[in-house]
């Protein structure tokens, strides 16, 4: 029997190994796109500019940016386009024309409105004297950026201040605003020179999926030439997300935005209209208030500043795919070391069921390590955002590991009263309060992420991979060496009915196209049968 119960874990785990290559190696497949999205032969036509880095936000008033960060921004986006749009002189933003002229870029100049009139005047004013002041630079004006939409501005005083702000100027004026509202507000119209639409397919009331976002464009864009004849008709924001969370069938990611960006360019040149790609530098700031997605909407990364898809270089969803598959290698390996390491102190054969077990718990955990972590650089924000982010993965990686263990030491799942409960519950070994500690973070984790879908789910992210690391080995430890007597804890069937019921309503929400809530709402479930099963044994005295 002996040279079998060897033979066993190490064919497990070749088997965990191969699988793990096999499906990072699917995962990293580059994709071919009919133009690159970054081609400095054939420059873009605009893209919107920001120029906040790191903890920079004009949420806070004070902000102010000064010319040399700007200056090296536009330089570097002067080889790959002819022209920014900004939207507001506030922050340092005033001073782009001036510095863009040294660059050879033109601008098309954002007035920000808002709810305060004074303020107005004031924006109004600077932008003029801006155009003045920079003729050949400044090609147009856009006189409030989607006022409407916010409902801080009546039509009628919207339409006034574009009429002033016409008087003054010899360029031409515009106002922009998701295509909706052109719709809904068509006296717009009369006063601008050009209109200028937002089409995000990402963000649409109905998500549209990439594969279908560029013919989506296109066809807004022509229903929107048969509504306003006569007057051109400006895309002033289109784009996609390379990360975050999924909205129906529309998911964020690299290969998306990349493919996305590149049918857009390809349809403008061959139909012949003119676009502004939202935007130059992913940013930051915009988590805040959109959550992850919002903060990667850009063409350069927001801390290197670097473009992300250089020409001829492929572009792949994990583009340190090796890495991570190394990663998730080396876990695999520590899982049967830790099984390894539980039979010495304890010589017996464990069932097969075992060794498939921790075959199962090997190959998850390493196949979504790279995932997870991936996730978590991309996803945590702020202190509070890599805490709990930075607590899952580490549960993710205890949790096969320390599940192992028990596995192969014949001992159950611990309940929270092992952890936290009265003196005569307590009395586990130092790997068991750890599994229990491993435990109870990856619920408490879960429990906040599925009310968080049930009461604002629009800006969070779906955490499917750690989650997935984690919950796997519980549920099969609960399977495998489940306590056979003991009393129901009050704890663990309160949270798992609690995720039994977010889970239903998140997954009818979000619906069945979104496969990132699919996948979560399943591994919730999951949490939920293995928390009911939990029985809790007083420890001998």
């Amino acid at each position: 029997m002996e040279p079998i119960s060897l033979r066993t874990p190490l064919a497990l785990l070749l088997t965990s190994l191969c699988a793990i290559a096999a499906v990072w190696w699917w995962l990293a497949t580059p994709i071919t796109l009919v133009r690159a999205p970054i081609d400095p032969d054939a420059k873009l036509q605009c893209v919107s500019y920001a120029p906040f880095r790191g903890a920079q936000t004009p949420l806070q008033p004070t902000t102010h940016i000064g010319p040399e960060q700007i200056e090296r921004d536009l330089a570097d986006l002067a080889k790959i386009t002819d022209c920014v749009r900004t939207y507001s002189i506030e922050n340092g933003l005033d001073q782009v024309p001036g510095l863009a002229a040294k660059v050879g870029l033109k601008v098309i100049q954002g007035i920000w409105l808002g709810s305060d009139r004074l303020k107005n005047l004031v924006q109004i004013s600077i932008a003029v004297g801006l155009t003045k002041q920079y003729p050949q630079v400044i090609t147009a004006l856009v006189v409030g950026n989607e006022v409407l939409l916010r409902g801080e501005m009546t039509t009628a005083d919207l339409a006034a201040n574009i009429r002033s702000v016409k008087a003054q100027v010899t360029i031409p004026v515009t106002y922009a605003d998701v295509w909706e509202f052109w719709l809904k507000n068509r006296e717009i119209y009369d006063a601008v020179d050009f209109v200028t639409i937002h089409i995000l397919p990402y963000w649409e009331d109905i998500p549209v999926k990439a594969k279908f976002a560029a013919s989506h464009v296109d066809e807004i864009r022509k229903r929107m030439a048969v509504a306003f004849p006569g007057k051109e008709i400006l895309i002033g924001e289109t784009g996609w997300p390379s990360a975050g969370r999924m909205r129906e069938g529309a998911l964020p990611s690299r290969t998306n935005q990349a493919r996305i960006v590149s049918d857009i360019l390809d349809l403008a040149k061959r139909e012949g209209f003119r676009v502004n790609l939202i935007e130059a530098y992913d940013q930051p700031w915009k988590r805040q208030l959109e959550g992850t997605v919002g903060g990667y909407w850009g063409l350069f990364d927001a801390a290197k500043r670097v473009v992300k898809y250089p020409p001829g270089q492929v572009i792949s969803n994990y583009p340190l795919w090796k890495w991570q598959m190394g990663g998730g290698m080396a876990l695999s390996v520590a899982v049967f070391l830790a099984a390894w390491l539980a039979l010495r102190r304890r010589p017996w054969t464990p069932r097969p069921t075992s060794w498939i077990a921790v075959g199962l718990w090997a190959t998850t955990g390493g196949i979504l390590f790279g995932i997870a972590a991936d996730k978590m650089f991309y996803e945590s924000y702020g202190v509070g955002g890599w805490l709990q982010w930075g607590a899952l993965l580490a549960a993710a990686i205890a949790s096969p590991l320390l599940c192992t263990h028990a596995a192969m030491s014949g001992r159950s799942l611990p309940t929270f009263l092992e952890l936290l409960g009265p003196r005569e519950f307590r009395g586990g070994s130092f790997p068991t309060a750890l599994l229990a500690i491993a435990l109870a973070v990856t619920t408490l984790i879960a429990a906040e992420t599925a009310l968080g879908f049930t009461f604002d789910p629009r800006y969070r992210d779906f955490p499917f991979a750690a989650l997935t690391m984690a919950v796997v080995p519980f549920a099969g430890l609960m399977l495998l060496n489940r306590p056979q007597a003991g009393v129901r804890p009050i704890a663990e069937s309160a949270f798992a009915g609690l995720l039994v019921v977010t889970a239903l309503y998140t997954g009818i929400n979000e619906g069945t196209a979104n496969w990132q809530s699919m996948w979560t709402c399943a591994i919730y479930l999951l949490l939920a049968l293995t928390l009911w099963r939990a029985r809790a044994a007083q420890s001998p005295k």
